[in-house]
């Protein structure tokens, strides 16, 4: 009967949902952001469609993330987006459940990982098996977590960065903050606000950070140029913006990062310490492919660092890798119901 066991991951990101197949990869990928109607509580779009909302709605339809820094910050509404796009990936009719594992931040709560697992099953998994994000990340990053060596992965997402030394298959020590590209999108948008005095949206923030953003100054900057509300006459307006501003801007939320890279240095065994050392530390997760990130994790830590592969498809490769694995991995699993 195995033929029927459908097998799902769902790399369920504050800022991103992507599922993965076994053997076809990567089905799908949307924002994780909803559309509810106040009027009546119903929910009227999911992901791509939901995103496309954002900031141009009526006053009735709210559009929000139902997670925030990694975990579930609205039940109902997390559970109704597993259902979409558990049943857009398998199809409406599909009549076996499948079994499904979803990735967690490394600091999770245990309540906080009760209620990922009650929420994929009500929203029809068959199993649900959770693992936290830098495992996944580091299988999906191609890396032998089963081996004796230590291996440090620093996975940057939208609400959190979470920091891991691995070893033999489990995490060592690890560290989690809540502080990654939302708040460098909130950085940005603070920034603009001060020193031009210009209202800009969520995407408009984002979109600079992806366009010109950098994480050290450059010395061939690049340049944007920026269309929001002006704060005192009320009237749209435009501005011109450079690479290094936007560095000066984030500083304070990448120096979180590299804090948190610092802490988890000082507590990692010496054995270990010596192979990070060697290997350097693998960055995962949208947020590591802001330029020159791996650079700054250098100067500031001496130690060197690269962005893995695909680094925003590393956790979601993770889920479908162990999956594929299950008696393999079975040690990183944290539960199952």
């Amino acid at each position: 009967m195995t033929i029927f066991s459908r097998k799902l991951g769902i790399d369920l990101g504050t800022a991103n949902t992507l599922v993965y197949l076994p053997n076809k990869g990567i089905v799908l990928n949307e924002p994780s952001v909803v559309a509810v109607s106040e009027q009546d509580n119903t929910i009227l779009a999911i992901g791509i469609e939901a995103k496309n909302m954002i900031g141009k709605t009526p006053e009735n339809i709210i559009v929000y993330r139902p997670m925030k820094d990694g975990v579930i910050a609205d039940y109902r509404v997390t559970e109704a987006m597993l259902r979409y796009f558990i049943n857009k990936t398998l199809g409406k009719y599909n009549l076996f459940k499948p079994d499904v594992m979803v990735s967690v931040p490394a600091g999770i709560t245990s309540t906080e990982r009760r209620a990922v697992v009650e929420a994929a099953i009500r929203a029809g998994a068959k199993n649900a098996y959770v693992v936290k994000e830098p495992i996944l990340a580091a299988i999906g990053a191609g890396i032998p977590i089963q081996e004796s060596r230590g291996y440090m992965i620093m996975d940057i997402g939208g609400g959190t960065t979470d920091i891991a030394v691995i070893a033999l298959g489990g995490i060592v020590t690890s560290t989690s903050v809540k502080c990654a590209g939302d708040k460098i999108d909130q950085a940005i948008t603070d920034y603009i606000k001060k020193t031009f005095n210009l209202a800009i949206g969520d995407r408009t923030a984002e979109a600079i950070k992806i366009k010109i953003g950098a994480a050290i100054p450059l010395e061939e900057e690049l340049t944007i140029t920026i269309k929001g509300r002006d704060y005192i006459q009320g009237l749209p307006r435009t501005a011109q913006i450079s690479t290094n501003e936007i560095v000066k801007a984030i500083d304070k939320e990448l120096r979180t990062m590299i804090g948190a890279v610092k802490d988890l240095l000082s507590q990692t065994p010496p054995e270990l310490a010596a192979d990070i050392i060697d290997d350097g530390i693998i960055m995962t997760g949208g947020s590591s492919l802001l330029r020159n990130m791996a650079d700054l994790v250098y100067r500031r830590t001496g130690v060197k660092a690269r962005v893995a592969d695909e680094p925003l498809l590393c956790v979601a490769k993770g889920t479908g890798e162990a999956l594929n694995h299950l008696d393999t991995y079975k040690k990183s699993i944290l539960s199952k119901k």
